[in-house]
């Protein structure tokens, strides 16, 4: 295994402007520590949105070399981009729209998820149309109120299920559901979803489903809720090695460590009089002689422009705050006087070891959750993944398309 880091040299000359580089190794960690965790339950890695961003494909492997067992996406097209990138592992996807990909994702031996009738018949009619049986997963709708099916229409899907699985055109793997709350540990929401989804995987079994996995577990319930693990735990932002949410805890009490570092380059470095207005609108004016530094990265690269005059970032090994607006491709720190040349290093997020903010603080910063800090970073953003195994390249370039 890879686990020295590029020079910062080399670094830069793969992107001068801005890089995410992402530690595949802390990710392994991650993975064996929410492993430890779930006792005989597998654990499945969530790389849905390129995994958040992160590079859904090394993502994946390195979360099997660590011990995962399935990987998960949300739409078909990602879980078939995934198949097509070699990677075998038992793949769920569950964002199905009318119309879908069905039978190429039966043919790629996918897991597919059916919330309602009108998914089951489309189907089931796919594995008439291809000569096999589709691996299908029913969602159940406990009480998040997005996908899945409601529990007054449960019988009605179970039944048709069943006769479908009787036919042989599919094989139902897997009985599932997903929490709303599970992030607020306690929330009576919690258990009242967990009761709902015991008495519908009930009936399913009482009616003749016998699914490989049964699974509700997502991060924060991974973390705090063990009656909630069942068969397969589904880890996405904690594997990643952020925290779902303040109420479960840090990163650090967790035992997790943040996988992507973003950083850039400083672009131009300038004195400015007293009174100066910097970026568009002037919400920040120098209240004395001072110097700027310009960072070249903005909202096009998914920095939030609702973090303008909030966001941290440690240039040269001191913090600082944005001064004014975020702007599409730039935005600028008022450095105070201090000397800092061009090309000097400007850290956004972090695993916080030398100072640098992490995805937790810019969250703060933006009025949202670290998710989106770290899913919404752009491609134009090259990811550098560090610490990739030989099988699956040095790990010290780009990551490839999955």
């Amino acid at each position: 295994m890879n686990n020295t880091p590029t020079s910062t040299d080399t670094r830069r000359g793969l992107s001068s402007r801005a890089r995410a580089e992402i530690d595949l190794d802390a990710l392994r960690a991650n993975v064996t520590s929410l492993r430890a965790r779930t006792g005989r339950a597998a654990l499945m890695a969530v790389v849905k949105s390129d995994g958040y961003g992160h590079g859904a494909l090394p993502c994946a492997k390195a979360a099997l070399e660590a011990g995962a067992t399935w990987v998960a996406t949300a739409t078909p097209e990602e879980a078939l981009a995934l198949r097509a990138a070699g990677l075998d592992a038992p793949l769920m996807c569950w964002l199905w729209t009318p119309g879908g990909p069905w039978r190429e994702g039966i043919e790629a031996g996918l897991d597919m998820s059916v919330s309602g009738m009108w998914a089951l018949a489309e189907v089931t009619a796919a594995a008439r149309e291809a000569g096999r049986p589709a691996r299908i997963q029913l969602k159940a709708d406990t009480g998040l109120g997005r996908n899945g099916c409601q529990p007054a229409d449960w019988a009605e899907l179970v039944a048709a299920a069943r006769a479908a699985e009787a036919e042989g055109a599919v094989r139902v793997t897997g009985v599932w559901s997903h929490f709303a709350r599970a992030d607020e540990p306690g929330h009576p929401s919690v258990q009242q979803q967990l009761d709902t989804f015991g008495d519908m995987l009930a009936h399913a079994e009482g009616e003749g489903i016998d699914p490989e996995v049964r699974h509700i577990a997502n991060s924060p319930a991974t973390l705090t809720l063990p009656a909630s693990h069942f068969d397969l735990v589904r880890t996405g932002i904690a594997m990643y090695g952020i925290s779902p949410s303040p109420e479960v805890g840090t990163h650090r009490e967790l035992g997790l460590r943040p996988v992507m570092t973003l950083s850039a380059n400083v672009a131009l470095v300038k004195g400015v009089p007293a009174g100066h207005g910097v970026s568009y609108g002037h919400t920040y004016v120098t209240a004395e002689e001072t110097t700027l530094g310009l960072i070249p990265v903005g909202y096009a690269d998914g920095i939030p422009r609702h973090a303008s005059g909030r966001g941290p970032v440690l240039v040269a090994g001191e913090r600082h705050t944005i001064a004014g607006r975020v702007a599409m491709d730039q935005f600028v720190v008022d450095l105070g006087g201090r000397k800092v040349q061009e090309g000097a290093e400007a850290v956004l997020f972090g695993p916080g070891d030398h100072g640098e903010p992490t995805a937790e603080d810019w969250a703060r910063a933006a009025d949202t959750i670290a998710y989106e800090i770290v899913t919404r970073i752009g491609q134009r953003v090259p990811r550098i993944h560090l610490g990739a195994t030989e099988e699956h390249g040095s790990g010290d370039g780009p990551a490839q398309p999955a």
